[in-house]
């Protein structure tokens, strides 16, 4: 087995230590029990030996075991600043795995993993899901006419009016582009559709302004209640049905299946 630097050293000053101590026993001894001359200087001898010896023992200490010690400390904060470092960026790239960058919404691969994990859940306790499929009318006209800058403006204010009106439990995604989805559990058809127009009123209420022009834009929906059986591609597709449907009836509106 091989020993460590540091180790090494340690086992030296014990050495010196426990020589040093030896010496000093022994110089107890000879002067507790010495009552000639001779006696005393041994005493004085295995004093000496005694002072040598600590004075090694503190040396061995100060200029070969603590630099070492402090190196290593050193050292070890540095890692465990490393390691924090670490899990922090891990936890923010993770964070931003399943975020959208622009919005700060949830992102496809967010809401896709929660769907799943909602269908088995409350399925397990006979409970609705509802699902929103909601997507910004002509936006691709906002975009060329005044620019991309402006059109991620009003995606970022869209966004905020889904979180004022949606619940702590519900799940509210940016899929992509200008379209979002919000999964709401234990919810009926009617509750679902007024939180949907809500959200519609909301959206054609915002004001947008560039230069000196308000921008309006509006939203239409489509939803859909989870029927129990149905996966979760099933739902969607449903929802989605109804939003093109939303669309074909002149959009700013809400459709349900």
């Amino acid at each position: 087995m091989r020993f460590h630097k540091a180790e090494l050293f340690f086992f030296l000053l014990m050495g010196l230590v426990g020589l040093g101590g030896g010496f000093a026993w022994a110089a107890f001894s000879a002067a507790t029990n010495g009552v000639v001359v001779g006696g005393t200087e041994t005493a004085a001898r295995f004093a000496f030996m005694g002072a040598v010896l600590a004075g090694l023992s503190v040396v061995c200490g100060v200029f070969l075991i603590y630099p070492i010690m402090s190196r290593g400390l050193r050292e070890r904060g540095k890692l465990q600043k490393m390691t924090e470092s670490l899990s922090v960026r891990s936890q923010s790239l993770e964070h931003a795995a399943v975020t959208d960058g622009l919005t700060g919404m949830y992102n496809r691969r967010y809401f896709d993993d929660a769907l799943s994990e909602y269908l088995s859940a409350f399925g397990r306790i006979d409970k609705p899901i509802g699902m929103v499929i909601l997507d910004l009318d002509h936006f691709k006209k906002v975009n060329d006419t005044h620019g991309h800058d402006v059109g991620d403006e009003v995606l970022r204010q869209v966004a905020d009016c889904l979180q004022i009106f949606t619940r702590y439990h519900d799940v509210v995604a940016r899929l992509g582009g200008e379209e979002f989805a919000i999964l709401s559990p234990n919810i009926t058809e009617r509750q679902l559709f007024n939180l949907s127009d809500r959200i519609r009123q909301a959206v054609a209420d915002l004001k947008v302004q560039t230069g000196n022009v308000t921008l309006k834009v509006t939203v239409s929906a489509g939803l859909a209640i989870w029927n129990g059986v149905e996966s979760g591609e099933e739902l969607y597709r449903r929802a989605d049905k109804q939003l093109y449907e939303a669309k074909r009836q002149g959009r700013n509106r809400v459709c349900a299946a």
